[in-house]
Parts: C-alpha cells; sequence; structure tokens
C-alpha cells in the first residue's frame, strides 16, 4: 500500500484537498486499497483553513511515505520552520514524490527542493516565487511539471490533474481514466497544457462574437477569413471587425492566431503527430509560419515544448 500524506499548516486551502479524491477513488477502480491517506501537519491537531475550517490532523513522525502533497496558503507566504524544513527534506530522500499543489510552491522553494529545477504555480504567483527564489526554473504557464522526483502544480483544480498523472504512473492509463470518469472530469490535462484559455480569455459580450469564435476554434484547419467570420456572425464584414475588436481588444486575424497556437501547442505536447500535420491541422498551413508564430508568442520553436513533455511522461 501507498502511504500519501498531504501537508498543511494555518490558512491552507481547502481545494488543495480535493485532490484526496482522486486516489479515493482509484482505491475504488482497483478493487482494493491501493493509497492510504494522512492529514499532517508539524505539531499535529487541529489546523484551520483559509476559510476557518478546522481539520484534525497527525504529528510529523518517522513514518515514512510513498508521497508527499504540500497545500499552498492563499497569501503565498507559508510559516517554514525548522522543522517543516527538516521534514520536507528528509521526504525527499526517503519518498518516491514530494509534490506541491498551488502556492505549496513556495514551501518547496523555500527549504531549497526547487534550486535548479523546473517548477510551475498559481499564474498569479509566478513572478513573485521567480523573484523570492531566482535559481528556481520558473515555467509560468504549465498544469504541473514533473522534474525527477519532484512534481509541482498550478493553482485550484489543476492539483486533481496532478493527483491523476501520478495514478496513470502508478496504476495505468486505464485506472486513470476510469478515476476521471467517475469523477466527472475529462481525462486529465497534460502537465505542459497552458493554465490559460484563449477563448476565456477573450471572453466576448454578445453571441455573434462568441458564436463566430466558436465557429473558428471547430474549424481551424480552414482558411477563416473575416469575411466567412462575419458571416458566422451575422454582420457585414466591416461591422464585425469593429464589434470584434470593441468586445475582445484585438482583431480577429490575432485572435485566431491564438486559438491557433494554444491548439497547436496542444497538439504537440499530447500527440505524436509530425510537426509538418501540426500545421495542416491547425491551420498554419506550413511548419515555417507555425515556427514564426510560436517564436513570436513564446520565444520558443515547436520542437521545444515537444521535447518538454516527453520528459515529463519519461
Amino acid at each position: 500500500m501507498q502511504r500519501i500524506g498531504f501537508v498543511i499548516q494555518e490558512g491552507f486551502q481547502m481545494i488543495g484537498l480535493a485532490a484526496q479524491a482522486v486516489f479515493e477513488y482509484s482505491n475504488r477502480v482497483a478493487g482494493k486499497a491501493v493509497y492510504e491517506i494522512q492529514v499532517l501537519s508539524e505539531h499535529g491537531g487541529v489546523v484551520r483553513s483559509s476559510l476557518g475550517m478546522a481539520l484534525q490532523t497527525e504529528r510529523f513522525s518517522g513514518r515514512a511515505f510513498d508521497t508527499l502533497i504540500f497545500i499552498g496558503t492563499e497569501d503565498a507566504a507559508p510559516n517554514v520552520t525548522p522543522g517543516l524544513r527538516k521534514f520536507i527534506r528528509r521526504g525527499l530522500n526517503l519518498s518516491r514524490r514530494v509534490t506541491s499543489i498551488c502556492t505549496g510552491a513556495f514551501i518547496l522553494a523555500e527549504a531549497g527542493l526547487l534550486d535548479g529545477r523546473r517548477a510551475t504555480t498559481h499564474w498569479y504567483y509566478a513572478q513573485e516565487l521567480q523573484r523570492r527564489f531566482p535559481n528556481v526554473k520558473m515555467e509560468d504557464d504549465r498544469i504541473f511539471i514533473i522534474d525527477g522526483p519532484v512534481w509541482t502544480s498550478a493553482g485550484a483544480t489543476a492539483g486533481l490533474d496532478l493527483a491523476l498523472a501520478m495514478v496513470e504512473k502508478d496504476l495505468g492509463a486505464e485506472s486513470a481514466r476510469s478515476v476521471a470518469k467517475k469523477l466527472v472530469m475529462q481525462h486529465r490535462r497534460a502537465g505542459g497544457q497552458s493554465q490559460h484559455s484563449e477563448l476565456l480569455a477573450l471572453s466576448p459580450k454578445s453571441d455573434r462574437i462568441q458564436n463566430a469564435l466558436s465557429y473558428a476554434e471547430k474549424n481551424l484547419g480552414s482558411s477563416l477569413p473575416v469575411d466567412k467570420l462575419a458571416e458566422v456572425a451575422n454582420l457585414s464584414p466591416r461591422q464585425f471587425s469593429r464589434a470584434f475588436q470593441a468586445e475582445t481588444g484585438q482583431s480577429p486575424a490575432k485572435a485566431v492566431e491564438k486559438l491557433r497556437l494554444e491548439a497547436a501547442r496542444l497538439m504537440i505536447e499530447q500527440s505524436h503527430h509530425p510537426i509538418d500535420v501540426v500545421a495542416r491541422e491547425t491551420g498554419f498551413v506550413d511548419r515555417r509560419r507555425m515556427r514564426e508564430a510560436f517564436l513570436r508568442s513564446f520565444g520558443q520553436p515547436p520542437q521545444f515544448f515537444r521535447r518538454n513533455a516527453r520528459q515529463e511522461v519519461m
């Protein structure tokens, strides 16, 4: 049986504990107790969340854990005491995985575990973590990152994706899919997937512009000229361009390129399709144009994202 220790302190975020459900349902799918879950704190006893809810915890001991999961605090200012620091470093030596959810990355960074390692956290706090811990190789637009025995995730629901990735490594892809289905989730997002959704970021106010964007997302392999999008929106091309700019703050062409980049990066990270195929399927026509778009937006070529994705599944 694998022991999973969720480590919390005063002001922890309750949503980080949602990942426990992944291990609970993994036991159900397996038909046996694969995982044993404990909630830990340095001194044990009652610990209060950022919402004021109290949770009973067990005190740190010499007991070994397969996986330690550190839950972040709302203000990204954890109290890393000498005792907690010692427990974290001991965990790195004795545990198979030492992980964090959301701002739990600040706990690992404070203890020195992220020095020289790739890591992520909630996008809102990523720059702060990088400023305070310059030796961390921060990647602020990732769902989760695996660097050796240290795993870090973005905020909120990304902890579920992190836990599903652990289950997939432990029990296989089919078990992870079954757990995701029972939790009414899509199959876990890949670690390299962006924390941001371009459609969500554009957030148009009218149904007409939303319909045009939805059409574009479903037909990225087509040329998608303004005339076609305007037709979908039932507006003249001139009216459409003005309304689109007013509602999204950018031109239709720029928005379509962002949707293509998001789709292309996802295909590159989650499939084995050749780069040429990805370029055609996402409307870039050829790999040269796609490479130029990647360099403009991400500062890295498509191959960079494929290499990182492959490293995370090794």
